[in-house]
């Protein structure tokens, strides 16, 4: 197909409405905005979330936990997955993103326990289990705490 070829289906679009144009238009007198009121005026803008007086949605919410803004994310990796890296390599948070084991560093890397370590590495991160600190010297590796 073509762009010559595009056609628009005869129900697909409708007219616009054409508001103040006489008796006649189907919109006559008041152009669909009823008798009186705020919203008959000119110049009245709804305000978003505004109710006619009611009280508002977002305001009838419970309030609901609390975000700490001084929070650390910190991204983890379990020593399972360092199973794949070679034997006697310095594992890095550099490292570990180049080969594609993190997306983003984020506030810093923490090695979780879960899973085997079968040979000896040098562990660089920010944060580690107690159990991940145990199965890389376990291996006869080395841990190294980045400040």
């Amino acid at each position: 197909m073509n762009l010559h070829e595009a056609v628009a289906k005869p129900q697909g679009r409708k007219n616009k409405k054409r508001v103040g144009r006489g008796m006649a238009s189907g919109m006559g007198k008041t152009s669909g905005r009823g008798h009186k009121g705020q919203s008959s005026r000119s110049g009245y803008a709804r305000k978003l979330g505004h109710e006619g007086g009611q009280t508002p949605l977002i305001r009838r919410m419970p309030k609901v936990g609390f975000n700490n803004p001084f929070r650390k994310e910190y991204v983890t990796v379990n020593v399972a997955r360092l199973e794949t890296i070679n034997e006697g390599t310095e594992v890095t948070p550099k490292l570990l993103k180049e080969t594609g084991m993190i997306k983003k560093l984020g506030d810093g890397l923490k090695i979780l326990g879960d899973g085997e370590l079968t040979h000896k590495l040098t562990v660089s991160a920010h944060k580690f289990t107690k159990t991940a600190v145990e199965k890389i010297q376990k291996a006869g590796g080395e841990i190294r705490v980045i400040e």
